[in-house]
């Protein structure tokens, strides 16, 4: 499978509105972190994690609440600015996959992350939206993959 290459303004509008929405909501959250709200809310799901809940030994709630945070941010602006610079977009592309997989894996790792309502199986609907942002985060990777 190959990145189809598109230099047609006209055709890059979906892939910007895509970056754009994924880096506001990205900024906006991790923003978020910083609050204790979140912090609590957060909790439940990385203390699960078999490859974060070590964290919590480490150092505080907030603490790791706020270097998530950070990250999150720190993507985001990278995503934004990787609409000029072909190497920022590539790298913060890799970056924002690992924060999608990693919020995606809460849903194997968190307990009763899944239930049944009315016969229906159901999750936190807020952690699948990450699918969505998954494939705009991998199609940035595409994109602005470096030429061999």
């Amino acid at each position: 499978m190959h990145a189809v290459e598109n230099s047609s303004k006209q055709n890059n509008i979906g892939y910007l509105i895509g970056v754009f929405g994924v880096s506001l909501i990205l900024a906006w959250i991790g923003i978020y972190k910083f609050t204790p709200t979140e912090a609590k809310l957060i909790q439940p799901l990385v203390e699960n994690h078999f490859a974060m809940g070590w964290l919590y030994d480490v150092i505080s709630v907030q603490a790791v609440s706020n270097i998530i945070g950070t990250t999150e941010i720190i993507v985001a602006i990278g995503l934004i600015i990787g609409i000029k610079h072909t190497k920022i977009a590539y790298f913060s592309g890799i970056a924002a996959t690992i924060i999608f997989v990693s919020t995606l894996s809460f849903l194997l790792t968190t307990p009763n992350t899944w239930k049944v309502s009315d016969g229906i199986l159901i999750t936190n609907f807020f952690l699948v939206k990450d699918i969505l942002f998954l494939a705009i985060s991998i199609s940035v990777i595409e994109r602005n993959k470096p030429k061999n």
